[in-house]
């Protein structure tokens, strides 16, 4: 067994952010000499893809650090590893993914999951109708119901949280409002369909569930000041509600009211500004959809006009002029003028707007607004003396979340700080060689869940795009 050093006092600036090269508090983590693969055995895998195999040994043969290989090695096909489930219902494909140790699926997790994998859909037919399953699943989800953001596999369970009110409903886990939720369900039609032209995806449940999401994401505007939606939870914890159920009030401006971010968490402010502009995408995406493959020009016109109108209101009431950043995007909004300046770790972020396609990495705004997430000015960015990162409420004052760490290495152009994020996530797994939810900045053994798929893959995709965009990084040693 032996030792390595974590991250611990600041010495080394890029571009005015703070660098933590490595220090000696190595107390708390040991790790073998030997990195032996920690996938489940091949008959226990939920999911096998020859394309997934191939890519990976490929990739993890041009990683010059051992551990760095063996983490990815773990980490990227850990969805398909532990959590789908894939059969033909009516001759369909169908696709439900858990997200790991919740035995439910998330709108949005579920995108996320398979993201990584999808450039594979030219090469792989097993690839193409696990996403193609998965898309079919949304769609059944959705129309179940738009308000809800996780459900089960079987659509008639009841709800583990039937004590909420209003009650979920049949096959619906949790119905906590998300606008993203309905985000990643279009935006994984809309890479399924860019990559494969296959118009058999738009069917008359994937257009009426699109109809849906459009009709619900207007009714979230609350122009007249009224919802059907309202969320209560028994709990002693005021992330887990919405304030009177409904949230705390805002004036109608054109942005979509968001009741809980993408973490999960009840929202201070209802305008979530990262999930409104990811909203702004998928309408673009549901215009050109229905423009250019559906010829519904009627429908296609109201999503664009609609995201007009949000691209609008966002310039207007979610960015401002932030004392040493310059024009920068507030994290949520109510319309009355208030803001809240901080970000989280979850996707999407405000990190995270680069990676969504939503900014240049070169864009101002962007520069401004990803310079103040990753400085003290942030109250979610935490030092210590494992790593620096993005935090998120979700897990207390004191835990970093890895995914914050590898969307700051994902938006970046800088191989000094790509390979200042690699070394903190290779210092912060606990020998696991897997992504946890969030590590305590100064211990990572202390840490929240063991399986978490979605930060497992993500950290799959980012190996993979700098192997593609930054070779030289992986062909060292990073230590």
């Amino acid at each position: 067994m032996k030792r390595r050093n974590f991250v611990l006092n600041s010495s080394l600036a890029l571009g005015g952010l703070t660098m933590i090269p490595a220090g000696s508090a190595s107390k708390y983590l040991f790790r073998e000499k030997n990195f032996i693969s920690n996938r489940p055995p091949l008959e226990k895998r939920t999911f096998v893809c020859e394309a997934v195999e191939k890519n990976l040994l490929d990739v993890k043969s041009a990683i010059a650090d051992k551990e760095i290989a063996w983490m990815f090695e773990n980490c990227y096909p850990n969805t398909l590893d532990t959590t789908v489930d894939y059969e033909l219902i009516n001759g369909r494909p169908d696709t439900f993914i858990i997200t790991g140790d919740i035995n439910a699926m998330w709108l949005r997790d579920s995108t996320a999951q398979v993201w990584p994998y999808t450039p594979l859909i030219v090469k792989d037919e097993k690839i193409k109708n696990l996403v193609l399953g998965l898309v079919n699943r949304q769609v059944k989800c959705v129309l179940t119901d738009p308000y809800a953001n996780a459900f089960y596999k079987d659509l008639t369970k009841e709800s583990e949280w039937k004590s909420d009110r209003p009650s979920p409903g049949p096959g619906v886990h949790e119905r906590k409002f998300e606008v993203d939720s309905l985000c990643y369900v279009v935006r994984l039609s809309d890479r399924y369909y860019k990559l494969t032209s296959d118009k058999s995806v738009f069917d008359n449940d994937w257009d009426r569930a699109m109809r849906l999401i459009v009709k619900t994401l207007r009714t979230e505007q609350r122009k007249d000041g009224k919802s059907p939606y309202y969320f209560i939870r028994k709990t002693n914890a005021m992330i887990d509600a919405p304030l009177f159920g409904n949230g705390r009030p805002v004036k109608p401006t054109g942005l979509i009211c968001s009741m809980f971010r993408p973490s999960d968490d009840a929202t201070l402010f209802p305008y979530l500004i990262p999930s409104n502009i990811f909203a702004l995408i998928s309408l673009r995406q549901l215009s050109e959809i229905y423009s250019g493959v559906l010829k519904d020009s009627k429908f296609a016109a109201e999503c664009a006009s609609f995201a007009d109108e949000v691209e609008g209101a966002i310039k207007k009431f979610g960015v401002s002029s932030h004392a040493g950043f310059g024009e920068i995007y507030a994290y949520e909004a109510d319309g009355f003028g208030n803001q809240v300046f901080m970000d989280d770790a979850n996707v999407p972020s405000l990190m995270s707007l680069a990676y969504l396609g939503a900014h240049r990495i070169s864009d101002m705004i962007y520069i401004n607004t990803r310079r103040f997430v990753l400085s003290e000015s942030n109250p979610y960015y935490l030092k210590g003396q494992a790593a620096e990162g993005q935090a998120s409420p979700h897990t207390g004052k004191e835990r970093i979340w890895p995914m914050g760490i590898i969307l700051r290495a994902m938006t970046s152009e800088s191989t000094e700080e790509i390979t200042h994020c690699l070394r903190m996530l290779k210092n912060t797994h606990n020998g696991s060689g897997f992504m946890h939810e969030a590590f305590n900045k100064d211990n990572p053994a202390d840490f929240s869940r063991k399986w978490f798929a979605w930060a497992n893959t993500l950290f799959g995709e980012l190996i993979i795009k700098v192997h593609n965009e930054h070779r030289e990084i992986l062909e060292k040693q990073i230590d």
